[in-house]
């Protein structure tokens, strides 16, 4: 029997050896799942970074009542005091989420000075890409809106057009600097030229000593283009479009603060035919409509 037990002896020898050797494996491998751990940290590590904007103001109630009696002065003289009441507080853009993309728009049809109409619109940009940020899906947002506007290159631009040279030589079709920019002859001159005769307009620059804030401008100056010192990124689009009797000018500017696009988009038309909007005075007051945005979205 001593000799059975003996034989036994060193093959429990040999079943204790192979079970340290299991624990001192399993322990290797416990050391190998510790050493994954800061791989998944350095994976959680490049999600890129949220915006900095994760709700919307209410756009209707954004700008001031005395700025929209400077951009929509029919409002203003308008006699029904509920339907100025109205007029004053716009009509909210239908959203299907809120959180997105919100807007508004007002309209001022007054048979003295004209129609205007005022738009905004701000989008909220979210990335669904976890390695692009939120500022950089809106910094294409804003990419793309500027392609479309199609802004010329300020290496082309010639400042050589006279008030009323548009009028005496209409450009072709297919120029596309200085009539998308709208700076015709009338909407250069409208202030400039006391008289109502169109010969005069046409026929000679700018009247000396008018005064107007137009006759300091520049055609450049008046060329869509891009804009600093508002929000990260912005510009600004000049259209005129219609008849010459009858012109309808667009001014457009867009910027981008931060993961939100904000569109602001001033139409004018005047009731006197001939009578062209000023563009020096409708880009004005856009721009000075978005710098108060700006701040808006930093609460």
């Amino acid at each position: 029997m001593q000799r059975k037990s003996y034989a036994y002896v060193p093959g429990v020898a040999v079943l204790l050896t192979a079970l340290l050797a299991g624990c001192s494996a399993g322990a290797d491998d416990g050391g190998g799942t510790d050493d994954s751990k800061p791989d998944d940290v350095s994976t959680s590590a490049s999600v890129a970074k949220p915006g900095k904007y994760r709700t919307l103001p209410e756009p209707c109630g954004q700008p001031e009542q005395s700025m929209l009696d400077t951009m929509l002065p029919g409002i203003a003289k308008i006699t029904d005091e509920d339907q100025r009441d109205r007029a004053y507080e716009g009509v909210a853009t239908t959203t299907f989420d809120t959180g997105r993309r919100v807007g508004c728009r007002w309209k001022d049809d007054s048979a003295a000075g004209g129609s205007h109409r005022l738009t905004l619109d701000f989008e909220r940009v979210v990335s669904y890409d976890a390695g692009v940020s939120d500022d950089s899906s809106a910094e294409q947002v804003f990419a793309t809106e500027a392609e479309k506007a199609d802004l010329p290159d300020p290496g082309t631009v010639t400042g050589t057009v006279e008030p009323g040279g548009a009028d005496s030589s209409p450009p072709p079709p297919s120029a596309s600097a200085s009539s998308k920019s709208g700076l015709s002859g009338k909407s250069s001159g409208k202030s400039a030229g006391k008289s109502s005769d169109p010969s005069e307009e046409s026929g000679s620059p700018k009247s000396a000593g008018s005064g107007s804030a137009s006759d300091s401008a520049s055609p450049t100056d008046l060329q869509p283009r891009l804009l600093e010192g508002l929000g990260d990124q912005a510009f600004l689009n000049d259209v005129q479009a219609g008849s010459t009797a009858s012109p309808t000018r667009t001014v457009t500017v867009v910027f981008r603060t931060s993961n939100v696009v904000v569109t602001i988009a001033y139409e004018a038309q005047p009731t006197a035919a001939g009578d062209a909007p000023d563009s020096k005075e409708m880009q004005d007051r856009t721009q000075e409509l978005a710098r108060k945005l700006v701040g808006k979205f930093g609460e």
